[in-house]
């Protein structure tokens, strides 16, 4: 029963950032976006994954790894729709 709590969060948490994620991308701007939010997502996603898989729960391996692709894929969409936006309208 507790895995299932587990992997539920796990799948709320990963909606949440795609969601983002998506949102992003289909706007093509980068404004009201936070590029630390992605850096920092990077960190700690990074980080429970090491943990996790230290600890032997492979529930929050999986989930941390899903977590960090969706947010290395945020930050990669992060940049190009800097690198397009005009220079005075992006927020730095």
């Amino acid at each position: 029963m507790m895995d299932a709590v587990g992997w539920l969060s796990a799948l709320l948490l990963l909606l949440t950032v795609s969601a983002q994620v998506v949102a992003q991308w289909r706007s093509g701007s980068t404004k009201g976006v936070s590029h630390w939010m992605f850096i920092g997502q990077l960190a700690t996603s990074t980080g429970f994954v090491i943990y996790s898989a230290s600890v032997d729960n492979w529930v929050f391996v999986a989930s941390n790894a899903a977590t960090l692709c969706a947010a290395l894929v945020g930050q990669v969409v992060y940049l190009r729709n800097r690198r397009r936006a005009p220079q005075d309208a992006r927020d730095d």
